[in-house]
C-alpha cells in the first residue's frame, strides 16, 4: 500500500540527509577547514535536504532552494559532501510534476553557472574538466528526461484508470437500462396476459349470471353453469401457463433467458376459441403462405391479436370480429376488426393500444387503431426477412 505524501516526502528527505551526512563525515577525515565554515556547511546541508519535504507541493521553489544551497556550499566547504543529490532529486521532481520548462531552465542555469565558474579559473586549477562538464550536462538532461517520462507514465496510467472507470460506469448504466427494459417487457407481458384472461373470465361469468338470472329450467341452468365454469377453467389454465412461462426466468439469477416465447401465432386457434366462448363470433382469415417467424416477432404478433380481442370483448359491445393475417414477401400484416360501437372520437388512447404500437415499432413496423364505418379496426405491419431458399426447410427458431 502506497504511503501518503505527508509521510513519503519527509521520509525521502530524511534518507537523503542520512546519505549526505554519512558521506560528509567520511570526507571530514581527509579535509580540514575552519569551524565556522563547517557549521555553515552543515546548515546548508540541513536547508537543502529539509527543503525536499515540500518537493511535491512546491517543486520549483524547492529546486531553486537546493540549487542555491549547492551554489554556496561547494565553493565554501572543503569537505565536498554529496549535497548535489538533493538538487538532482528536486530537479527530477520538478519535471515529474509537469513543470518541464522550469526544469529545463534550472538545468541550463546550473550548467552555465558551472561552466562560467570553471572558465574563470586558470587551466591548471580547474576542478571540473571538459569531459566532466559534458558528463554533467548529460546527467542533467537525463534527470529532466526521466522526470518527463515519469510524468507521461503517470498521465497515461491516470487516463487508463479513468477509461476503466468510465467503462465501468457505462456498463452499470447499460445494466440498469437493460433491467429497466426487462421490467417494462415483463410488465407489458403481464398486462396482456392478465388483461386478456381476466376480461374473458369476467365476460364469461357475466354472461352465465345473466342467463341464470332468467331462471331457466334446472337442466338448462346446470348446462349453462357447467359451460361457464369450463370456459373459466380453460381461460385461467391458459393464463397460468403463460404466467409461468413469462416469470420462469426470474426464478434463478443464473438461469439463461428463454430462447422461445411462451406464445405465438401457432396458438392463435386456441386464442380465438377462448374469445368465442364469451359469445363473440370470431372469424379468421389467412392470405399468403405463412413462414416461420423469429420467436420475439412471433410473440409480438400474437400479443397484438390478443390485446385487440381483449379490447373487443371488454369495450366494443360487438357481436363479431375478424382476425386477418396477410403474409407478404417480407412482412406480415394483421387486421383485427369488429362490428361494435367503436372508440370515443375525443377519448385518450389506451395503454393497450400504446403497448401494441410499441411492439410493432420495436421490429420496424407500425400500428394504427381507428374507428371505421360499422366498428373499430387495428392494422399492424410487422416486417421480417423472408427465407432465401424456399426449398430448404428452415429449422425451428431460425429467422424467417
Amino acid at each position: 500500500m502506497a504511503l501518503p505524501l505527508r509521510v513519503r516526502d519527509p521520509g525521502v528527505a530524511l534518507l537523503v540527509l542520512l546519505v549526505v551526512t554519512v558521506w560528509t563525515l567520511v570526507s571530514a577525515h581527509y579535509a580540514e577547514e575552519p569551524a565556522s565554515r563547517t557549521v555553515l556547511g552543515w546548515l546548508l546541508i540541513l536547508v537543502g535536504c529539509g527543503a525536499l519535504c515540500f518537493r511535491r507541493r512546491q517543486p520549483v521553489a524547492v529546486a531553486v532552494v537546493t540549487l542555491l544551497a549547492c551554489a554556496v556550499y561547494y565553493p565554501l566547504s572543503a569537505q565536498d559532501g554529496p549535497l548535489l543529490i538533493a538538487f538532482a532529486l528536486a530537479l527530477y521532481t520538478t519535471a515529474a510534476e509537469g513543470r518541464f520548462a522550469a526544469a529545463v531552465a534550472l538545468a541550463a542555469v546550473t550548467l552555465l553557472a558551472v561552466g562560467l565558474g570553471e572558465i574563470g579559473h586558470q587551466p591548471g586549477r580547474r576542478q571540473i574538466d571538459d569531459t566532466s562538464l559534458a558528463m554533467m550536462a548529460g546527467w542533467l538532461i537525463s534527470l529532466v528526461a526521466v522526470g518527463r517520462a515519469q510524468r507521461n507514465r503517470v498521465a497515461y496510467l491516470y487516463e487508463v484508470e479513468q477509461r476503466a472507470l468510465a467503462a465501468e460506469r457505462e456498463q452499470e448504466a447499460r445494466a440498469r437500462q437493460s433491467a429497466t427494459e426487462e421490467r417494462l417487457r415483463i410488465a407489458r407481458e403481464l398486462h396482456d396476459i392478465l388483461g386478456h384472461s381476466i376480461s374473458l373470465i369476467n365476460v364469461q361469468s357475466g354472461a352465465a349470471l345473466h342467463r341464470l338470472g332468467k331462471k331457466p329450467a334446472p337442466e338448462l341452468a346446470l348446462a349453462t353453469a357447467r359451460d361457464a365454469l369450463q370456459a373459466v377453467r380453460d381461460t385461467s389454465k391458459e393464463a397460468l401457463r403463460e404466467l409461468r412461462a413469462t416469470l420462469g426466468v426470474l426464478r434463478r439469477a443464473d438461469e439463461a433467458a428463454p430462447t422461445a416465447p411462451s406464445s405465438g401465432l401457432a396458438l392463435l386457434p386456441e386464442l380465438v376459441e377462448r374469445a368465442a366462448s364469451t359469445g363473440l363470433d370470431v372469424r379468421t382469415r389467412v392470405d399468403g403462405t405463412p413462414v416461420p417467424l423469429p420467436p420475439p416477432l412471433d410473440l409480438a404478433a400474437y400479443r397484438i391479436v390478443q390485446e385487440s380481442l381483449t379490447n373487443v370483448t371488454r369495450h366494443a359491445r360487438a357481436c363479431s370480429a375478424l382476425v386477418a393475417l396477410e403474409w407478404g414477401a417480407d412482412e406480415l400484416r394483421l387486421r383485427i376488426e369488429d362490428d361494435g360501437g367503436g372508440a370515443p372520437e375525443d377519448g385518450p388512447e389506451g395503454s393497450g393500444i400504446r403497448g401494441m404500437a410499441e411492439r410493432a415499432r420495436a421490429f420496424g413496423g407500425e400500428l394504427t387503431a381507428r374507428n371505421v364505418p360499422g366498428g373499430f379496426r387495428v392494422d399492424a405491419r410487422l416486417p421480417f426477412t423472408a427465407p432465401t431458399a424456399p426449398t430448404a426447410p428452415a429449422s425451428e427458431g431460425d429467422p424467417a
